[in-house]
């Protein structure tokens, strides 16, 4: 049996399965072990299962020379160091499809709370501040009949797409190329560039992964392009924004409203953000729906299960 280091207890049955084949050793924190966390224990491992807060670098496979497979239980892999783990010959690999709704369901629920305001409305109630119903207060933001923009065309940027028909919204995206006609048809999204995607769109969400072209994509000079009054949602990577420029556009007005559910210094947020009270701020759980979560662990399980038999694993990295 070989050593599996999980970084963190992994929901529903998956880690049972797992240890009817090999050694399993979990991290404590329910947060993950962290790059630290992953050097102090992953020698002698010949896989691991990680976190999006994990960063797996050349110390941390520096200390597992018996490394074979690096399971990210995310589809996101900004932070493993693709190119240390080829040189080795480890393999890794995502869990892509599995969130795929509960992401676009999240990443709408991210949006309508931001247009219409709600978190700022249950705060007022908590506090004590609502004096009554009132034609003139809480205004927000129509999504109805918006026009919404979307970086990224991929799986989550699809089901955003189909989950906007009902709200009768049109449709762009930008990525760096177009995606095939089929798929345009089918999410009834029409491609532009970015720059008129955020000179044109009320409402902007990013679906897009993080990397070399897409890390501080949202600067200060592309909010200054955006309309005034728009709404930003961000449900991708953190580090795709500027939070610090996207918190003086809440405050200018630039922005009416944000959604974020990723930040660049996770699970730090900035403190001109924080105190934008049109911001809507969660705690990077759009993926957290039970099935979805489970799915996660069960996928990277298989991976690890799979690999370390000899056999190619369903959803490896390039």
């Amino acid at each position: 049996m070989a050593k599996v280091l999980v970084s963190a207890v992994l929901p529903g049955p998956a880690l049972d399965r797992l240890r009817l084949h090999h050694e399993v050793e979990v991290g404590a924190d329910p947060t993950g072990l962290g790059r630290e966390g992953l050097i102090a224990r992953i020698e002698g491992a010949s896989a691991v299962i990680t976190r999006v807060s994990d960063r797996v670098d050349e110390a941390v496979l520096d200390r597992a020379p018996a490394l074979r497979i690096v399971a990210n239980c995310a589809v996101g892999v900004d932070n493993v160091d693709l190119a240390a783990c080829r040189r080795r010959g480890i393999v890794v690999t995502n869990t892509p499809d599995v969130l795929t709704d509960a992401t676009a369901d999240f990443t709408f629920a991210l949006l309508l709370a931001a247009c219409r305001r709600v978190a700022e409305g249950d705060r007022l109630v908590r506090a004590g501040g609502w004096r009554g119903f009132s034609l003139t207060e809480m205004l927000g933001v129509r999504a109805t009949g918006a026009s919404l923009g979307i970086v990224g065309l991929g799986r989550i940027g699809r089901a955003v797409a189909q989950r906007a028909r009902g709200f009768s919204m049109r449709v762009r995206y930008t990525q760096r190329r177009p995606a095939d006609e089929a798929v345009e048809r089918a999410a009834d999204a029409a491609y532009v560039s970015l720059d008129v995607l955020l000179a044109e769109s009320e409402i902007v969400c990013l679906c897009c992964p993080l990397n070399d072209s897409t890390r501080n994509l949202i600067s200060r000079e592309r909010l200054a392009q955006m309309r005034r009054g728009a709404v930003l949602i961000n449900t991708a990577r953190g580090g795709c924004v500027d939070s610090l420029a996207v918190a003086e556009a809440l405050q200018s007005g630039q922005l009416a409203a944000a959604g974020f559910d990723v930040y660049p210094h996770e699970p730090a947020v900035d403190p001109a953000l924080l105190a934008c009270e049109n911001a809507v701020l969660t705690p990077h759980i759009g993926s957290a729906d039970r099935p979805t979560r489970e799915g996660m662990a069960s996928l990277s399980v298989e991976s690890v299960i799979d690999v370390l038999a000899g056999r190619a694993p369903r959803h490896p990295v390039p």
